[in-house]
């Protein structure tokens, strides 16, 4: 698990065992600057189902619509790094003492865990010849360990410079997409989840990535499928999403550097309790103890 140590506190980031897939689709989301509104129609809730009945997916806007998309990447941003600006992380880069490497940029892709490195791949596909190509043979020798040989001294240099560029910039949204935010959004869409869910499920994968251990993406789903059904299998929406918080919780609590669990107690489990199974805007929510608004 990674953290940024700021002004006397630590923030979780991102720790994951993800298995690759083949490249998705780009990042479509409105520019940071712009502040996300999904404002909530007249009677937006939905009404109970019948006794009796079990409860319908619903057709509802998506967590992959562009302006849900940034309010994803906003939520996210301010547990990561303290600030709604997740565009200002392309160029944040640091070994934090971790064990994995190098961390850098809006996912926190690291030099040990083989994210940075395909990142590099995909930017010199695209770039032959950037300022990060030649680093691609070290990049690969130190896979797996927190090793910086053949990085150092000018590496994190050249990665701020790299983080100027447009393409470089596109090829950490479109990892991101693949390896975490595309996926979520599926498996939230077949659970039949609306965006709150989906959100939870990307927020979750980021955090503790997927894989065939208790406290991956999977190991979360499935522990609190051992408790309620999904509305895709007939259960009640926020039923199902409470159960998987608290799996979630459960999950993060296995790690020291997991343990505070303000991401999902003053955060998600807010927006549910409010019955915001949509993420429709205003949005107010704290994370370790600091207060963020979307409106």
């Amino acid at each position: 698990m990674r953290t940024r140590s700021t002004a006397g506190r630590t923030r979780p980031l991102l720790s994951r065992t993800t298995v690759r897939v083949v490249l998705g689709l780009a990042l479509v989301a409105v520019p940071a600057t712009a502040v996300a509104t999904t404002a909530a129609p007249a009677g937006h809730h939905r009404p109970a189902a019948a006794h009796g009945a079990a409860p319908a997916a619903r057709a509802a806007t998506g967590l992959d619509d562009p302006a849900k998309k940034e309010i994803a990447m906003q939520l996210v941003s301010s547990a990561e790094n303290s600030s709604l600006d997740w565009k200002a992380q392309y160029k944040y880069i640091e070994d934090i003492g971790d064990g994995r490497g190098y961390t850098g940029g809006i996912i926190g892709f690291c030099s040990g865990t083989h994210d940075m490195l395909e990142l590099v791949e995909l930017y010199t596909q695209r770039k032959p010849g950037n300022v990060l190509a030649k680093y691609l043979p070290a990049l690969r020798k130190v896979d797996g360990s927190d090793s910086h040989e053949g990085l150092d001294p000018n590496y994190t240099k050249d990665w701020k410079k790299a983080a100027q560029d447009p393409a470089f910039q596109q090829a950490q949204n479109d990892e991101r997409d693949r390896v975490y935010f595309n996926p979520a959004v599926k498996r939230g869409k077949a659970d039949g989840l609306g965006a709150l869910g989906q959100f939870a499920y990307y927020d979750a994968m980021v955090m503790h990535g997927d894989g065939d251990d208790p406290t991956s993406f999977s190991g979360i789903r499935k522990r609190a499928l051992a408790k309620a059904k999904p509305p895709a299998q007939g259960g009640d929406e926020k039923t199902y999403l409470h159960a998987f918080l608290d799996a979630r919780v459960w999950a993060m609590k296995q790690e020291e550097a997991h343990s505070d669990t303000s991401r999902v107690d003053t955060e998600q489990r807010v927006f549910l309790k409010n019955g915001n199974l949509d993420l429709h805007t205003p949005l107010d929510w704290k994370v370790y103890g600091d207060s963020y608004h979307i409106g």
